[in-house]
């Protein structure tokens, strides 16, 4: 549905002096924006919380500078716990308890997870249609039934300032684009400049105009499509919608389906853009995440604060484990922490689902508790320390249990996530006298964690980075005169070279499809399954997926969409007209079967270094082991000064005196040992 006419915040030409103080306000630590006080210091403060203190004022200060995500943010997010159904007294419940319980502990991120937008009743779900609430201008505004004080025009607004009030900063959801609503309905577009309608070359713009309906989110089809960014059209729309997000108090966006399989650099570049113009800082977040290799972030990373690296991670071991390899590939691309948005860019291993949960996708609110044990979530919860990911918490912290809480506000964990260094996957442990250096650990990125598309004798076509070499050497098989296949030489494991072909047709233009410009298409084709009618080879995946799962069965009804369009370049790759990809081919059993030993270091300022240990087994307890000698060869004597090390178990506090020579620990299946060594 389409809201009543109504004068719209962001319908001023430029801010209010007030709503500039606020702003500016909220940078410095002043108004009601900012965050709480901290209390005074006292003499007899215990060492730990002045410790906290501290950390809190040099993380206050440097956003207070402008510097966004300067460390790993933390917070909490409603999506594990409520899906879509969240409302606004279960929120501001959750955002009380965060601010009692966790703000101390660094988590300071509220947000409201997605379709805040979409009406709460029969008939609506994840991908339903005309069940949004849009503004006169196109633009997503809260259920009123979920969100009652977004009544009378305020949007988020009064939301905003309760949570400010609380310490803590405010953040949504959002997806790419712009609703298939306000496409179907020509809503027209403001012109933030005059408060008016958008006008350029002496006409009025429409939703219509901008709206790419060849490139819907495949998993939320009925839901949202991309902006033509090249149109100032296009940009004047997203300029409108993030200056109404900062009016209403929003400090962090999290924008989905415009990366991965569903990348859409254009789009996202120019949203990054649009926030520099803001006076209000905002921290840019963007998933799902599928189909992500360290190439592809090279190229965006810089534009953003967090980028999602797998599909959803929910309370799964298999989700777990996925993220071992990934996650170990960023951090050896140096990706942690590297330049981003207005400060910093994270890897972002997504959520921690530990508490009471709902289930992905449902109309329903929690319900159930985690299925992960305690030691499976201590080790997802150290696996995301030593990595450095964002820490958003997923659970209903109205039912938040000493044991949870135990986990996410570990302090020396907390300090690994926000303060150390060298943080990379380290390949030198032994499992009863083998070296997992010689396993297959070794760290080389020859397998790019991919989302696969299809199988073909034990063969799969995933997508990567166009500039991995893995892209290249697809090439057109003429038969009988004609270029119908379009195949790519593979070795698999038995070393006899193949060719692996799909054959290329013309795509085929359904009655309710839109029609594109013949000219700007006759290179493209679509690759189709000889023995299989009418199914077609997409790019993305036509519902959320999660982060375990890799092989997805990529073939749907051939239609004119950017999602089934390829091209064959010089370079001899095979391109995806939706995300710009490349397809790549392997073995249906590569990166499959994540079991063993795995381990990771990191240093922290004073000298210490950081000593994980992981047993990815079902069911066999593994003795663990790392030699001193090997962590000198991998952080050198600056760290390494003797081949003797106090040690402390981090998860009990034990401190287990002096080890010689080695370290070594019995690890429970599924779990995690952590050590603070001096060496």
């Amino acid at each position: 549905m389409i809201a009543p006419h109504r004068p719209s915040p962001s319908s001023t030409p430029l801010h209010s002096t007030q709503q500039r103080s606020a702003h500016l306000g909220a940078k410095v630590g002043m108004g009601p924006g900012a965050p709480a006080s901290p209390p005074p210091w006292r003499p007899r403060l215990p060492r730990l919380a002045l410790v906290v203190f501290l950390c809190l004022c040099l993380w206050f200060t440097s956003e207070a500078n402008g510097q966004l995500a300067e460390l790993p943010p933390r917070g909490w997010n409603s999506y594990d716990s409520f899906s879509w159904t969240v409302d606004e007294d279960a929120y501001l419940q959750n955002a009380k308890i965060l601010a009692e319980k966790l703000l101390p502990h660094g988590y300071q991120y509220a947000v409201i997870d997605y379709l805040w937008y979409r009406r709460y009743v029969d008939g609506a779900s994840s991908d339903s249609y005309g069940f949004d609430n849009i503004d006169e201008w196109g633009r997503p505004f809260p259920d009123l039934q979920r969100f009652p004080s977004s009544k009378g025009d305020r949007g988020f607004g009064q939301i905003a300032s309760k949570v400010h009030e609380m310490g803590l900063k405010f953040g949504i959801h959002l997806m790419k684009g712009i609703s298939r609503q306000a496409v179907n309905a020509s809503t027209p577009i403001l012109d933030i400049g005059t408060g008016k309608p958008y006008v350029e070359n002496g006409r009025q713009w429409t939703a219509f105009d901008i709206g790419l309906t060849n490139k819907t989110c495949q998993w939320m089809h009925n839901g949202f499509m991309g902006v033509n960014t090249d149109i100032g059209a296009g940009r004047a729309f997203l300029r409108s919608l993030y200056r109404q997000y900062a009016d209403w108090g929003v400090d962090f966006v999290k924008v989905d389906c415009i990366f991965g399989t569903d990348y859409s650099p254009k789009e996202l570049i120019t949203i990054s853009e649009l926030l520099q113009e803001l006076d209000r800082p905002i921290v840019l977040s963007i998933s799902p995440g599928t189909e992500v290799t360290p190439a592809l972030a090279e190229n965006i990373s810089k534009h953003v604060n967090m980028y999602r690296i797998t599909g959803d991670d929910w309370d799964s071991w298999k989700d777990v484990s996925s993220h071992f390899t990934v996650s170990s590939a960023f951090a050896a691309a140096n990706k942690i922490g590297a330049t981003g948005l207005r400060g910093k860019s994270w890897p972002d291993l997504d959520m921690l689902p530990f508490g009471w949960l709902t289930d992905p996708g449902v109309n329903q609110g929690p319900h159930r508790p985690c299925n992960l044990t305690f030691d499976e979530q201590k080790a997802q919860m150290t696996l995301w320390s030593m990595a450095k990911s964002p820490l958003m918490y997923g659970g209903d912290l109205r039912h938040l249990d000493n044991n949870t809480l135990s986990i996410i506000t570990n302090p020396t964990l907390l300090k690994i996530n926000h303060y150390s260094k060298n943080n990379m996957e380290f390949h030198y442990v032994y499992v009863y006298g083998e070296s997992t250096s010689s396993r297959g650990h070794s760290g080389h990125l020859t397998s790019q964690y991919p989302v696969h598309l299809t199988k073909h004798d034990g063969i799969v076509v995933g997508l990567t980075s166009c500039s991995s070499d893995l892209a290249k050497g697809w090439f057109v098989l003429t038969q009988n005169g004609k270029s119908d296949h379009i195949c790519r030489n593979y070795r698999p494991e038995n070393g006899k070279d193949i060719s692996f072909c799909l054959g290329k047709t013309k795509p085929h233009v359904a009655l309710d499809d839109n029609t594109m410009d013949n000219e700007e298409y006759q290179a493209k084709f679509h690759l189709a399954v000889a023995d299989i009618k009418d199914s077609c080879l997409d790019a993305s995946a036509s519902r959320r997926r999660t982060a375990s799962e890799r092989k997805l069965p990529m073939f749907s009804r051939c239609k004119w969409h950017e999602n089934q369009m390829w091209e064959l370049n010089d370079n001899g790759n095979l391109v995806s007209s939706y995300s710009r990809l490349c397809a790549k081919v392997e073995s249906s059993n590569e990166g499959v079967g994540i079991t063993g030993a795995r381990a990771w270091i990191a240093t922290g300022s004073k000298g210490e270094i950081y000593l994980a240990f992981f047993n990815l087994d079902d069911t066999t307890s593994r003795k663990i082991t790392a030699r001193i000698s090997d962590l000198e060869k991998v952080l050198g004597t600056s760290f390494v000064r003797k081949h003797s090390c106090s040690c402390t178990d981090v998860w009990s506090g034990r401190n287990l005196g002096l080890l010689k020579e080695e370290v070594s620990a019995v690890v429970n299946p599924h779990g995690s040992v952590v050590f603070e060594l001096m060496c």
